[in-house]
């Protein structure tokens, strides 16, 4: 039984928990609180259990609330600066999730013990995590994995596991943790005299805790060390226009915005140059996919690759397709005004060559509220309310395979469109289409000079890791870099300047073993909860 006074104060443990949780997160610095963000709501979920906390059982849903919004304000209030509606239904709804979760461990350790009960911890929260990956209100950005994103060299083997071998890793050191600080405050308030530190400290679990932490840390140092690209060079030029998306980008000329992006261009492309990497909309406007040749910012591009014919273009536009019939449009499709035909409006990435062909691809993880309403079958009606930042808005189509950009030397791209490059097993689908090589092209400038765009910036080195690719990465406002297959940044340009950067990327064909299964710890913890959930409710009937 724990000592009271612990207890006392459930709003310090809650407060504690959440503060914690913020600044262990990128790009805080101090990740290491990650292993601890957690132990003072497991000493508050202990209290109720335990009934020390004289509160009403209901009170701790107020309690874990505090906690995961203080964590979800601390880390992402900067979507406030895009959309204030998207900023409050974000740590809103995001907050009331985790707290559901751990309202549903707490309910099961209460009903089936605490060694089931904190198991049910991890396994409850890594599934949230996956359906959180995957389904329309999917904002992963607190995947308890991403916090890691600024210290590399502690998770070299995500190339097994990706982020959700993170996840597991910071939640049981936090309940390792918890078990012995619960440990030595019973021990020490049983006992009516001084007791020897060996009867405090439960040796073993702070054994285990120290191997669960440190071992991982040391094996990935060794990898780090030991992993040699191999050399398969391709020399790429990233451009950062730095293009203000709210007074220029979906106003401005798109004829002034290109001249701009290939002057900036020519200042780095030469003869060895075999890509050009730009951003996200590069072409804002909106360009019709059964007439893409006769728009005049791909003839502009086009001739400016005339100049230099191994040169391959990489970069981003809005493009509108029409359906000619009416059989299979599908839900995100819009009727015209003035005719019974439906189109189709998308955030797309394109390739250009000095070939005839030109590839796209169209961003198929989609910001819910800014480029999607999710379930349209469901909430199609609310479609004229969707958050408009620039371009096209409303839902946007997507599609279900990721394409390939093949150049004519045969190097392949994944072409990651912002949001995209957060989710490591959506892009697992491109590595084992045979991407080489992983661009991001994205357009930060929405959230402004906040930890926001950094965050985003640092989370494509787990992509990096997690397939073992390369990545170039052109943000229309920074931080535009290039990521080496360890996941070392390399090149970072400054936020809000005109930036051209260039560097020698090695291709590699080889698959990691989470880029051939992907999140199959999110499947395996899924299917546990599963079972998990029927134990209970199975446990309370025959109780009854």
């Amino acid at each position: 039984m724990l000592s009271p006074p612990v207890f006392l104060k459930p709003l310090f443990l809650s407060v504690l928990s959440g503060l914690l949780l913020w600044l262990g997160w990128p790009v805080s610095g101090m990740a290491g609180l990650l292993f601890v963000g957690f132990v003072p709501v497991l000493l508050l979920e202990q209290g109720f259990s335990e009934r020390i906390i004289k509160r009403k059982r209901q009170g701790l849903f107020g309690y874990f609330y505090l906690a995961f919004f203080i964590w979800n304000l601390g880390t992402t209030w900067w979507i406030y600066n895009s959309t204030g509606v998207g900023a409050v239904l974000a740590l809103g709804c995001n907050t009331l999730f985790m707290t559901l979760i751990w309202l549903l461990f707490h309910i099961t350790k209460i009903k089936l013990g605490n060694a089931t009960g904190y198991i049910s911890l991890i396994v409850y929260w890594i599934a949230f995590e996956k359906i959180h990956l995957d389904w329309d209100l999917s904002w992963p950005w607190l995947t308890l994995g991403n916090g890691f994103a600024s210290n590399v060299k502690w998770i070299q083997w995500y190339e097994y596991t990706g982020i959700l071998g993170g996840s597991m890793w910071i939640l049981l050191a936090n309940i390792l943790l918890f078990l012995l600080i619960k440990k030595w405050i019973a021990v020490k308030n049983l006992k009516s005299v001084a007791v020897t530190v060996k009867e405090k400290i439960d040796f073993p679990v702070l054994y285990c805790a120290i191997a669960l932490i440190l071992f991982p840390i040391l094996f990935s140092e060794i990898m780090y060390a030991g992993y040699k690209e191999k050399t398969a060079p391709c020399n790429v030029v990233v451009v950062q226009p730095n293009i203000d998306p709210y007074n220029e980008k979906f106003n401005g000329s798109e004829a002034n915005q290109v001249a701009k992006l290939l002057a900036l261009s020519s200042t780095e492309v030469d003869s060895a140059t075999d890509y050009l990497v730009a951003p996200e909309t590069a072409l804002p406007n909106g360009v019709w996919e059964d007439e893409i040749h006769n728009a005049l910012g791909i003839k502009t591009i086009k001739a400016f690759i005339h100049t230099f014919p191994q040169l391959t273009f990489i970069g981003g536009l809005s493009s509108l397709k029409a359906y000619k019939n009416r059989e299979n449009i599908p839900l995100t499709a819009r009727k015209f005004d003035k005719s019974e035909m439906y189109f189709d409006a998308f955030n797309s990435a394109m390739q250009l060559d000095e070939g005839d062909s030109i590839q796209l691809y169209h961003k198929s993880k989609l910001v819910p509220g800014v480029e999607k309403m999710p379930y349209p079958a469901i909430f199609g009606f609310l479609e004229n309310y969707a958050i408009s930042l620039g371009g096209t808005s409303g839902s946007l189509g997507m599609q279900k395979e990721r394409t390939v950009f093949t150049s004519a030397k045969g190097v392949k791209v994944a072409p990651a469109i912002c949001y995209e490059s957060i989710y490591g097993d959506f892009l697992s689908g491109y590595i084992r289409n045979g991407a080489q090589l992983i661009f991001i092209i994205t357009n930060d400038g929405w959230w402004g000079n906040t930890p926001g765009y950094k965050q985003h910036a640092a989370y494509g080195r787990l992509r990096a890791i997690e397939f073992r690719r390369s990545i170039a990465r052109s943000a229309n406002t920074g931080i535009s870099c290039f990521i080496n297959q360890r996941g070392d940044v390399e090149q970072p340009t400054p936020w809000w300047t005109e930036e051209v950067i260039k560097a020698k990327l090695n291709k590699n064909d080889v698959l990691t073993f989470y880029g051939l299964h992907g999140d199959f710890i999110g499947w395996l913890c899924l299917a546990a909860s599963v079972l998990m959930l029927l134990w209970v409710v199975i446990s309370r009937w025959t109780k009854e």
